[in-house]
């Protein structure tokens, strides 16, 4: 035998060792429940991961809630895209970023208006995938009650999906959470001086 039939071999070996393994991985995830997911980190990507899962939900048909959490008064990509879909709730509370408000107490009243939405939707059994984009800041920064909030994730209909994105989770929600994955930031153009970018950025 050559050296390229037998390199063709081994990985033909390998890879029936590998599926083999993903196969009984596989068999062995029987469970069928909604998903706490958490996006965290300080990279880029947490909310574009977030809307495409959201993308995927309603390619898929199942009806959908977004809540967004400080983000600017401009219009996003998301927004423009998901905003009057039939199978989206949208919700913005759209003060802009704190360091823009720098007010406290506006900002607090703010997030317990979009809270009301977040629970609101957390509590409808119709509602199968939950977006809540930058919720964690809302917990950092004590603008929500954190019992409150876990409260209602775990409360939630038993089989709705609920994405959370924004940095620094805090470490109870990460304990809640069927998956998580934290982004990390190796490198921003926005570091080099390069403006947001429609379309990437926002």
């Amino acid at each position: 035998m050559d050296q390229q039939s037998e390199r063709a071999l081994r990985h033909k070996r390998a890879m029936q060792r590998k599926k083999a393994h993903v196969d009984e991985r596989i068999a062995q995830a029987v469970i069928d429940k909604g998903l706490l997911v958490v996006l965290t980190g300080n990279g880029k990507g947490k909310s574009s991961s977030a809307f495409g899962m959201l993308a995927r939900s309603v390619g898929h048909g199942l009806r959908c809630g977004v809540v967004q959490f400080i983000k600017g008064q401009w219009e996003c990509g998301e927004q423009l895209l998901f905003a009057s879909h039939p199978l989206v709730e949208f919700h913005v509370m759209a003060t802009g970023f704190t360091w823009e408000t720098q007010d406290r107490e506006l900002d607090i009243a703010a997030a317990r208006q979009t809270w009301a939405h977040a629970r609101a939707l957390l509590g409808n059994p119709e509602v199968q995938v939950v977006l809540l984009d930058e919720l964690t800041y809302m917990l950092t920064y004590g603008y929500l009650d954190a019992n409150e909030v876990l409260d209602a994730l775990r409360e939630r209909p038993a089989h709705q999906h609920v994405i959370i994105t924004g940095r620094n989770a805090a470490q109870a929600l990460i304990d809640l959470a069927d998956t998580v994955s934290e982004i990390r930031d190796i490198k921003h153009a926005f570091n080099q001086g390069v403006r947001v970018q429609r379309g990437i950025d926002y």
